[in-house]
């Protein structure tokens, strides 16, 4: 089946998760269902009301957040003055667990799309006991590889959009250096318009790099979104996701799959996502006996596209059974 019906929160709130910092919330669904917890990609891209739809309303006791400097939490990764050294991935961490013992969760599913999904293995792999299933699609694992895949690797593939990607840097940076960590220094300048064409550059080199037409994100035509995105996935990407040490080049994430064992899970993986070149969702597949890879053929790295969305659905409604 496809989708479910479009459903409202039946509550919401801020979470002061400290640090200045305050993060939004939203339940739908069943208060008395099975809890799913929902962690939207980026980093930086905020929760889409599309989410809840990938769950049965009957079923499902749904939570949907933004993660620290997103969406509707506050402060805004968009504003200059928002110190971003409060934004890691042991901080996004601690907030879910904050979030789940406000709520009253013992346990719950979790579901994660592209960052989510890293942050959603992490979340597994450090807190055990905590995730009972785990549903994956554009999967990815934060390691150095991915980074430099999704920057200087596809430029081969897009050489146009690469070159006037590398444009907006200095000359050794642009031909040598590591490209996040430089883009995220032109983003924390002081000077406005500076930080302004940096934003519009990498939105426009993630833009470039769609598998396929058309190629456009809409939401990138907003400015401060546009500004907030480039500034936290910059921040997130030059620094390692903030994951510690890579594990002989795969990364903690991969290295660390054994601590998945007895959580079950579905990685659901288009067949045109570029993340695929590494085979990083394969080997972690393999390394998780837990796991079951569904590859939607002609699927990119989109989790609205037709198949993608199915495979989705199928999974929450086999793990509502549970």
């Amino acid at each position: 089946m496809g989708a479910y019906p479009e459903i409202e929160p039946y509550d919401h709130g801020m979470l002061d998760v400290g640090d200045g910092n305050r993060v939004y919330w939203e339940t739908c669904g069943n208060p008395k269902g099975k809890p799913a917890l929902v962690l939207h990609g980026g980093p930086g891209s905020g929760a889409s009301p599309w989410v809840r739809r990938l769950f049965d309303p009957q079923a499902y006791r749904i939570v949907v957040l933004d993660q620290r400097g997103c969406g509707r939490s506050t402060p805004r990764a968009s504003a200059y003055d928002t110190d971003m050294s409060v934004n890691t991935t042991a901080h996004l961490l601690a907030d879910l667990e904050l979030l789940r013992t406000r709520l009253g969760i013992e346990q719950w599913l979790v579901w994660g799309v592209s960052w989510g999904s890293v942050l959603a293995l992490r979340y597994a792999q450090t807190h055990p006991g905590v995730v009972s299933e785990l549903v994956l699609t554009g999967v990815a694992t934060g390691s150095d590889a991915e980074v430099e895949l999704l920057t200087r690797g596809l430029g081969t593939f897009f050489p146009e959009a690469f070159e006037r990607f590398l444009a907006e840097l200095p000359e050794g940076e642009a031909r040598e250096g590591d490209l996040p960590a430089a883009y995220n220094r032109l983003l924390e300048s002081p000077d406005p318009r500076v930080r302004e064409r940096a934003a519009r550059a990498w939105t426009d080199w993630e833009t470039a790099i769609i598998p396929a037409p058309p190629r456009s994100v809409e939401r990138f035509e907003d400015p401060a979104f546009r500004m907030g995105f480039a500034r936290t996935v910059t921040h997130y990407w030059g620094r390692g996701h903030f994951l510690g040490e890579e594990a002989h080049g795969e990364g903690v994430v991969l290295r660390d799959a054994h601590l998945l064992k007895g959580v079950p899970g579905t990685l659901v993986q288009g067949s045109l996502d570029f993340g695929n070149l590494l085979g990083t969702v394969w080997r972690l597949h393999h390394a998780w006996p837990d796991s079951r890879l569904v590859v939607v053929d002609q699927a990119g790295h989109d989790a609205s596209a037709p198949g993608v969305v199915e495979a989705l659905v199928a999974a929450t409604d086999a793990y509502a059974r549970r």
